[in-house]
């Protein structure tokens, strides 16, 4: 017997209808869940600017899907696939933590099924081909252009940001970007199909001619391999939580540089096999929550029923401002609150519901966690306190009695942002004044460029996809709180037409992280039995 067993009887699927993967994980076929009605209702959950270390928002997930089911609801939880360079990096697993948490965990942490290999092997290749075509042309016809398009790592490797190639006669400078912000990764997560899929993928810009003419992916002929080797990673996988709750894990882009959420096709298998769908977007609502409403949204054909904001009394205390955060007390939480209401105030621009979940870390007490409850009440919003990561799906029950509220009734009209604007820096303006209160936005000489080449492509109706810190509302990591009259700096505009937008890069954000000066990879042991240590 599978261990998965109980989970496809919660989907209404038999082990016939999956592909399965040894015994505690499957992937779902496409066929599996095409063409049912999507009835299910989507609740999103993001969070405040988080601290360094993360706020517990995918702990808050399973937690919260797990109080669901308790409820009686049939519910799946929806998220990305973890990237093996914060595992191995900074953040060490994102599985959750405590007893909520995905099975098998540290199976998933460390590459899974291989979907981000896959995608990464995609996207090189299609690099590789560019390559070879304008090598045989330089051969044949003389200098034929210039390839844009860099390659991906799966590892936080800061060597490979910028290096320079010769090959042809020719000097290439290009470089590496982490897997996660491959445009091929966000396209698998748009996709609504495989036909979709192909077709995406030959839309990717790879470079120009000589004569300034762009060269896409379909021009060199490369789109049908890479679907080929992407034919097994367009299925969701399914595993389970802890507690038993059916979880459908795909995809794996950052939001701080790429769109921040699981795929569609997994999403929208929830909502065929189940009542409820949890899912969450990376980082704050700032990064996360805005894309997947301005971009996901519209091309998934879907809306949440409810956001769900997770905040925490660290994340509070760290938001206060200059000082000894820790030591202010009350007073630090107070201050931070700001932080909290930036964000509240940007899910209200979107005309959707909204619960606090406060993820009550051992030491917080329970005059800090009340400060949170009142302000949510002068608010007008529900904050609740949850413990899942200590007491699993019971220390979600609250909270989840407090979404469960807005799972009835017609779904809400929701709003975009970007939609109707005609032109790309009105839509850069539009999210960084509202969304994250910039006073301004400055573009520098090679970003005014950079949107010049996307007009001249016919690429300026693409809605647009920022890449900036996570850790501030600015684009200044320092900038804490909820900082006002700064100005948000936009160094360069890239394009990926195939995902269908456009990605301005902020301040100093980086498309290929570092290791910190003690990665999580040197604490990896493998012990008696295969048993995997130092990723919790």
């Amino acid at each position: 017997m599978t261990r998965l067993a109980s989970v496809l009887e919660q989907l209404g699927l038999a082990e016939d209808d999956v592909e399965l993967h040894g015994r505690d994980r499957a992937k779902l076929p496409l066929a599996a869940f095409e063409g049912r009605p999507r009835d299910g209702r989507l609740v999103l959950v993001s969070a405040m600017n988080p601290t360094k270390w993360g706020e517990g928002k995918t702990t808050t997930t399973i937690g919260l899907g797990d109080g669901l089911r308790r409820l009686g609801l049939r519910t799946t939880i929806a998220l990305r696939d973890p990237s093996l360079g914060p595992t191995l990096g900074t953040k060490g697993g994102g599985t959750g933590g405590g007893l909520a948490h995905l099975v098998p965990r540290h199976e998933i942490d460390l590459g899974f099924t291989g979907d981000s290999q896959a995608v990464g092997s995609a996207h090189n290749l299609l690099a590789c081909l560019a390559d070879n075509t304008l090598h045989h042309a330089a051969a044949t016809l003389g200098a034929r252009g210039r390839v844009v398009l860099r390659r991906v790592t799966e590892h936080h490797d800061r060597t490979l940001r910028h290096i320079t190639l010769e090959t042809s006669g020719q000097r290439i400078e290009t470089g590496f970007d982490v897997v996660a912000a491959s445009e091929v990764m966000a396209i698998l997560c748009l996709a609504r199909d495989l036909a979709d899929l192909e077709q995406r993928l030959a839309s990717m810009l790879v470079g120009f001619t000589r004569g300034g003419e762009a060269v896409y992916a379909r021009d060199i002929g490369a789109s049908s391999a890479m679907t080929v080797l992407l034919r097994h990673v367009v299925k969701p996988n399914l595993v389970r939580s802890a507690e038993g709750t059916p979880v459908l894990l795909h995809g794996g882009p950052f939001a701080n540089i790429a769109h921040g959420t699981n795929s569609i096709l997994a999403t929208r298998a929830g909502l065929a096999l189940s009542e409820v769908v949890v899912t969450e977007a990376g980082f704050g609502f700032d990064l996360g929550g805005e894309k997947f409403l301005d971009l996901v949204c519209p091309v998934g054909d879907f809306t949440p029923a409810v956001v769900v904001l997770v905040v925490s009394v660290r994340a509070l205390k760290a938001h206060a401002g200059p000082g000894d955060a820790q030591a202010q007390g009350a007073t630090a939480i107070r201050s931070g609150l700001a932080n909290l209401d930036a964000h509240l105030d940007a899910v209200a621009l979107y005309g959707l519901p909204v619960v606090v979940a406060i993820n009550r870390f051992a030491g917080d007490s329970d005059e800090e966690i009340d400060i949170v409850v009142r302000h949510g009440k002068d608010r007008g919003v529900t904050a609740v306190a949850c413990t899942c990561f200590r007491d699993g799906g019971p220390g979600a029950l609250a909270l989840a009695r407090a979404v469960s509220l807005h799972l009835s009734g017609p779904s809400p009209e929701t709003r975009s942002l970007q939609q109707g604007l005609r032109d790309p820096e009105e839509r850069i303006r539009e999210v960084a004044q509202r969304v994250y209160g910039a006073a301004t936005v400055e573009l520098t000489e090679r970003a005014q460029e950079d949107l010049a080449l996307v007009r001249r492509l016919g690429h300026q109706g693409l809605p647009v996809c920022i890449a900036k810190t996570p850790r501030s509302l600015s684009d200044d990591p320092s900038l804490l709180g909820r900082p006002r009259g700064f100005s948000l700096r936009v160094r360069e505009v890239r394009i990926a037409a195939g995902a269908g937008f456009l990605v301005p890069l902020a301040g100093s954000i980086l498309t290929l992280p570092g290791l910190p000066a003690c990665p999580r990879a040197l604490a990896l042991r493998l012990g008696p039995g295969g048993k995997v240590t130092g990723l919790d």
